[in-house]
């Protein structure tokens, strides 16, 4: 014990040996949808040269670039096909005309470096189940090499349209192929999936419910599809993201006496958004609250708020889906933007669909570019810190924050708690790193320096409960994916005993990251820096030292 104190004492962790670094502020996401399913954005129509077919692609990102649009979503796969060159799935038809055939030219490719060329990102989109739309149950119809014709047994047929069935493990397998090529092929910054899961309706035996075995049953098949291909990215290219975009609606809910109704993805398409966010299977989602704010049972406030205190504490970003096809959310996109303001876990919008941005659909083009100019580049259009939004008393309380941006690094040293490697996302920022409060609890439940903590999102306040076992939320103690991060400073409190504890935190995706060192102080526990062996050490058996 007197040895290790010592060693407390003579090297405790004041990380001011990494240089401090500049800092070019990010945007948020500012996406839009690029639909090529039925030509509806891309190409204008099928069998255009392959000329002209990059000349679209290159005056609409020129467009979208001078709107202040930074984020592609770039449709690859609308019907079991491909707008890149595949080994798994056949050409696209709304390429030439005919399934199979080749193009002339690699479309994602080109796709991916042109814009890259302009600063913006580009996410590849998929749908993961769908093979044909309405009004075409013909196989015979598909290329020779399409599975879904090499494997009809693979198919549901409901509607009108062939569909995949995801209660096969074949077709699971058949989509994290498809996503392996992808992010190992291509140089694209995030797989994209939409809201087709189950065909919309598909029903459910005699005698079963929404709630019953078999609808259970299909949740999890998507599920398991969801996590496989999360899995697979992670393994094959972690650097790229994984993003999802499903209704609006989870399920019915309340809001501040409101109640929200419709049609919600747990339900119509057996689709749940909340397992994949709770599980962190996904790096963002983009709920698609296509509603105007005044909707008697679908407010778009409301869902904001929903979505908002939804992903607190996940570290799962939130982008809001827009409806812009339709003319009374095109009329309201700036009120939209407004409301987004109020939610400090909102981190951007993406547009449905480019035709609508590019025709200036009731002006919504110009309300976009002139709300993005007004931003300046560089700003965000959300609150920070990371809770829903702020009463008039918290805003009063947290006016002498100063918020600022910085550049979080992952943090390159070992770590180890009472002598053991463990697993932390933790981020260096100006010398100094920083832990997710929830991390630590989890590493130190079961010792004498144990601690919970209760976060009241209302009142942006978290309680550290000394003592107490921690209860585990899910996604503790697990390592992040490399990248620099922006960090935001966070206006959360935390209390002991009912008082403020000095700590400073930064928000980042989401979660609020801690200085080790002012929560070790609070928490009395040992933490010690070892340069030889570029390693932080972690002490419950000893207690803080200056």
């Amino acid at each position: 014990m007197k040895r290790i104190t010592a060693l407390l004492i003579s090297v405790i962790l004041i990380l001011s040996f990494l240089p401090s670094v500049s800092f070019a502020s990010s945007t948020d996401v500012r996406g839009v949808w690029v639909s090529t399913v039925t030509n509806l954005d891309f190409p204008s129509s099928k069998g255009l040269s392959a000329e002209a077919q990059k000349k679209e692609l290159t005056d609409m990102f020129d467009e979208f670039k001078s709107m202040g649009i930074n984020t592609i979503i770039f449709q690859v796969r609308p019907c079991g096909d491909a707008l890149y060159n595949s080994s798994i799935n056949p050409w696209s038809q709304y390429l030439t005309g005919v399934q199979g055939q080749n193009p002339g030219y690699d479309p994602l490719e080109f796709a991916v470096s042109e814009a890259h060329k302009r600063g913006m990102e580009l996410h590849a989109w998929l749908n993961p189940y769908r093979v044909t739309m309405k009004g075409n149950t013909d196989i015979n119809t598909l290329a020779a090499n399409n599975p879904a014709r090499l494997h009809p047994d693979w198919l549901i047929n409901y509607n009108d349209a062939l569909t995949f069935d995801p209660a096969r493990q074949e077709v699971i397998d058949l989509i994290c192929d498809t996503v392996k090529e992808i992010v190992t092929n291509y140089d694209v910054d995030a797989v994209h999936f939409d809201d087709y899961f189950y065909p919309s309706g598909y029903p459910l035996s005699e005698g079963e419910g929404q709630d019953g075995n078999e609808a259970n049953q299909r949740r999890e098949n998507v599920n398991k599809m969801v996590k496989t291909v999360s899995e697979t990215i992670n393994t094959y290219s972690p650097n790229v993201e994984f993003g999802i975009s499903p209704m609006g609606i989870w399920k019915d809910a309340e809001v501040d006496g409101y109640q929200i109704k419709g049609s919600s993805s747990y339900y119509t398409v057996f689709g749940d958004s909340v397992t994949w966010i709770k599980n962190g299977w996904i790096d963002y989602i983009v709920p698609q609250i296509y509603w105007e704010d005044s909707h008697a049972t679908a407010s778009y406030s409301k869902l904001v708020k929903w979505w908002n205190n939804t992903v607190q504490g996940t570290g799962v970003k939130l982008y809001i889906g827009e409806g812009i096809y339709k003319d009374v959310i095109a009329q309201e996109i700036t009120s939209h933007f407004e409301i987004d303001k109020n939610y400090n876990n909102v981190q951007g919008n993406i547009f449905f669909r480019a035709g609508m941005l590019l025709d200036n659909f009731i002006s919504v083009g110009d309300a976009v570019k002139n709300y993005y100019s007004s931003l300046g580049n560089g700003q965000t259009n959300q609150n920070t810190g990371n809770s829903n939004q702020n009463t008039e008393s918290d805003k009063e309380q947290n006016t002498n924050v100063v918020i600022e941006r910085k550049q979080a690094l992952p943090t390159s040293s070992n770590i180890k708690v009472d002598g053991t490697d463990t697993v932390f996302e933790s981020y260096n920022i100006d010398g100094y790193n920083y832990f997710k409060l929830r991390d630590i609890a989890c590493a130190l439940s079961g010792t004498e320096k144990q601690f919970d903590t209760v976060w009241d999102s209302e009142k942006e306040v978290i309680t550290i409960d000394m003592g107490k076992p921690y209860t585990v939320a899910g996604g503790e103690l697990t390592k992040g994916n490399g990248t620099t991060k922006e960090a935001v400073t966070s206006t959360a409190k935390v209390y002991i005993g009912g008082n403020e504890v000095n700590a400073e935190a930064y928000n980042i995706d989401g979660m609020n990251y801690y200085k080790l060192r002012d929560i070790a102080k609070a928490v009395d526990f040992g933490v010690a820096w070892s340069e030889e062996l570029n390693s932080i050490g972690i002490f419950s058996i000893a207690g803080y030292s200056e």
